[in-house]
């Protein structure tokens, strides 16, 4: 981000990834732009016009799932929300971080803010009050399929009508209790306002953004790092020349190398002839190659979220120039879910070889260093034990990135007979991501450790910050003595730094 806004405009079109992380993570204040209210107030008068005249539509006038055929009293249907609200708020499990809920909370302002769910105006005004006021729901972190994340948006449902909980000022808090602290009074809901507000996939999106935001800035911090490893390895750069590259142009493997390069920059090693081996290892020698692939897995995410954020996933949709009210497919989400299962399987990739590069550099056979990169050779234990660390990292993020996208799946029978998982997909990105920041943790103290034993007379920009600014925290390695709390140190005091990342970023210029 080149800066964080103070306030967002959401028109239901142009919803940011930037807007996002500034509502979720630093409190950005939310405004409906001036065309929004009257747009649902159109729409609204359809869906009134249909409960006057009684025509059957889905989830107002009949019931849900394989209720779908039953009409509903025409003085049901306000408590017919409301029981819809209820009876889907089934969600279990540790509640979701807070940055997450105002992210789910967000995506469904702006999915309503476009047009085509029918909702009473209030419900999205006092959902942007509760995200301006810091009225937090609730939601448990498990519940979703993927058609629709019915059951834990069904949590801020409740909160809306002054049930359910929520957090404010720190403290959990019930629903009206909440809304009452924060000056906000609960919604009255009228036909199909329940169904809305539990409908679409907000928190799969929400939280989506917030992973693909973190995964672009950890493969900025994987490239630093394997920059420092390319240094203390002395790699052979020659297979990141765009000619080489350009014989066969895999995807986002230019941008990878040109990236590495750029953080070279400086240094001896962008000329292959100061590299110790002729070909490396392939942890090395192909990095672009896999960190282009990642570059391409945060492509096909982007092309898949971008529409949740900035389109009606809402089922039946709203057409206010006709008058219509429209079944619609747009709650499911099958290229969403499979873009998340193709981030996971890459970040795998990518972290695979990182945990490589380490053991590389570790081998004196390789690496033409001290063993275990300790200056006493096999005298002492070194590095090597914190490779088991490494292994622990990467066997548990491939665990993670295990399909979900394929799994066996139903909901109401014989007529929600299939779903996506979208939303754990994306919640599993978060445990994802944090394992492999310290998994490069662990290779950039070892890479720091192995530049200092291989001494080169200058390094390139990128090694040089990152080298020295784990040394401002970390001493080199000397006798044995415990490693992890070195690798905790790095990954949050250096790779969980904004300063540093930005500063990455500065370097790279125009090679991304």
């Amino acid at each position: 981000m080149t800066g964080i806004a103070a306030e967002v405009v959401v028109d239901g079109r142009t919803l940011s990834y930037d807007d996002v992380v500034a509502v979720a993570h630093h409190g950005a204040r939310v405004v409906l732009a001036d065309e929004v209210l009257p747009r649902l107030a159109r729409e609204r008068a359809v869906v009134d016009d249909v409960v006057d005249r009684q025509v059957p539509a889905y989830g107002l006038t009949t019931g849900l799932g394989t209720r779908s055929s039953y009409a509903l009293p025409r003085g049901e249907l306000e408590v017919f929300s409301v029981r819809t609200v209820r009876g889907r708020a089934n969600a279990v499990g540790d509640p979701l971080p807070v940055p997450v809920v105002r992210a789910a909370v967000l995506a469904r302002v702006s999915g309503i803010a476009g047009g085509g769910s029918g909702v009473r105006p209030e419900i999205p005004r006092l959902l942007v009050a509760m995200l301006n006021t810091g009225v937090h729901p609730v939601l448990p972190e498990v519940g979703s399929i993927g058609a629709s994340d019915l059951c834990q948006m069904a949590h801020v449902g409740l909160v809306v009508i002054g049930e359910g909980r929520a957090e404010f000022g720190g403290t959990v808090l019930d629903g009206a209790e909440a809304l009452r602290r924060a000056g906000l009074a609960p919604a009255a809901l009228g036909p199909k306002d329940g169904h809305v507000l539990c409908s679409a996939s907000p928190l799969a999106a929400g939280q989506g953004v917030l992973a693909l935001h973190e995964a672009a800035a950890v493969l900025t911090l994987a490239q630093a790092v394997t920059a420092l490893t390319y240094e203390g390895f002395r790699a052979n750069t020659s297979p990141l020349d765009p000619r080489v590259l350009g014989l066969r142009p895999a995807p986002g493997q230019s941008r990878a190398a040109g990236e590495l390069l750029a953080l070279l920059a400086g240094g001896q090693l962008t000329d292959p002839r100061h590299a110790r081996r002729v070909q490396d290892p392939v942890s090395l020698r192909c990095t672009a190659q896999v960190h282009g692939a990642l570059y391409a897995a945060l492509g096909f995410a982007d092309d898949a979220l971008g529409p949740e954020l900035g389109g009606c996933g809402d089922n039946p949709v709203v057409l206010a120039d006709t008058g219509e009210i429209l079944s619609s497919g747009n709650f499911h989400t099958p290229a969403l879910a499979l873009a998340f299962d193709t981030l996971a399987l890459a970040l795998t990739q990518t972290a695979s070889l990182s945990a490589e590069r380490m053991r590389r550099l570790l081998d004196p056979a390789v690496s033409g260093l001290p063993a275990n990169l300790s200056p006493y050779g096999p005298e002492r234990s070194g590095f090597a034990p914190l490779a088991k660390t490494a292994q622990a990292l990467v066997a548990e993020i491939r665990m993670l990135s295990t399909p979900v996208c394929t799994d066996p799946r139903h909901g109401a029978d014989a007529v929600e007979d299939d779903s996506t998982n979208a939303a754990l997909g994306a919640r599993r990105l978060s445990t994802v991501l944090a394992r492999l920041r310290h998994l490069l943790a662990v290779e950039a103290v070892a890479a720091a450790q192995a530049v200092d034993l291989a001494a080169p007379s200058t390094l390139g920009r990128g090694p040089e910050l990152l080298h020295r600014t784990i040394r401002e925290i970390v001493p080199r390695l000397d006798e044995d003595r415990p490693c992890g709390v070195d690798v905790e140190a790095v990954s949050r005091d250096i790779l969980g730094s904004d300063e540093v990342l930005s500063t990455l970023r500065g370097l790279l210029g125009g090679a991304s």
